[in-house]
């Protein structure tokens, strides 16, 4: 496995493969890897010749009091992984490699982006887009994986893919959940053991979205008040947001006709989590 420091190298690389024929897939994550993301890695390897994993702790998707400075970090054990996972490209640069000092230029997008995160962390989705963008650039791929537990974001990157009219195949890998149901997340390492023990409690809501789903119910109140009940039996949640919104524009909806997204964004104690289903005939 090669790692690689710096964009210019990254760039030229990828260049290179591309020369030579070679179908680039792209796993952007911000380490601290686990299964799910070792999970986008094989899918990425079942579509191109050559894997590419970017690992980057993007400053310009964190806001100024969330956990930019606390967000776990372990290069060596990620560069492990990469490796067990054939991995064949780590692209690791340093966020002054990435970004000059006066930089200036961002991208955004006005539409799906305006609610649910975008709604709770203001710029978080303009800096994903536009490390994403850069990744795009930088690594040239043919196809990029992300994780459909990160729902709204994989919308945001699907439309900026479409309307920026970038060559690259937007692949969503199913999210991945330890026995007790609970989506695997970097940020999962922040509980506390008795917070763990609650954290399932966001899968436990969905499972009785769906449930009242496949029973008949159509109302998104009622929906909703239902996740809200089962989210209040654990004593350490906090309720960011509960929605129920349409599956491909991400605009609330009242009544269920055609596929809905349910989300939750919830604090376990000072750790916020989020989780999704899509509800469908």
């Amino acid at each position: 496995m090669r790692i690689i420091r710096t964009s210019g190298e990254m760039q030229q690389t990828a260049l290179t493969l591309r020369a030579a024929g070679r179908r680039i897939g792209l796993v952007p994550t911000m380490g601290f890897l686990h299964a799910g993301h070792l999970s986008l890695v094989r899918l990425a390897r079942a579509r191109s010749d050559a894997v590419i994993l970017s690992l980057f702790v993007n400053p310009t998707q964190f806001g100024p009091r969330e956990d930019l400075g606390s967000y776990p970090r372990d290069f060596a054990r990620d560069a492990a992984l990469c490796r067990e996972a054939d991995v064949d490209i780590l692209f690791a640069p340093e966020a002054a490699k990435m970004y000059a000092p006066d930089a200036s230029v961002y991208v955004t997008e006005e539409h799906l982006a305006a609610g649910l995160c975008g709604a709770a962390r203001p710029g978080h989705f303009r800096g994903v887009c536009t490390v994403v963008a850069k990744l795009f650039n930088l690594c040239l791929p043919h196809v990029a994986v992300f994780g459909a537990k990160d729902a709204q974001q994989l919308r945001v990157i699907r439309r900026m893919t479409r309307d920026l009219n970038f060559p690259v195949e937007i692949v969503a890998g199913p999210t991945v959940r330890e026995a007790d149901g609970l989506a695997l997340s970097s940020r999962n390492s922040y509980l506390s053991a008795d917070e763990r023990r609650q954290a399932p409690v966001l899968r436990r809501a969905l499972d009785e979205a769906e449930r009242l789903y496949r029973a008949g119910t159509r109302d998104a109140a009622a929906l909703r008040n239902a996740l809200q009940g089962i989210i209040a039996q654990a004593p350490a949640a906090r309720i960011d947001y509960i929605a129920v919104v349409d599956d491909e524009t991400l605009a609330p909806v009242q009544t269920l006709t055609k596929p809905a997204l349910v989300a939750l964004a919830v604090y376990i104690g000072t750790t916020r989590l989020i989780d999704n289903t899509v509800l469908q005939a």
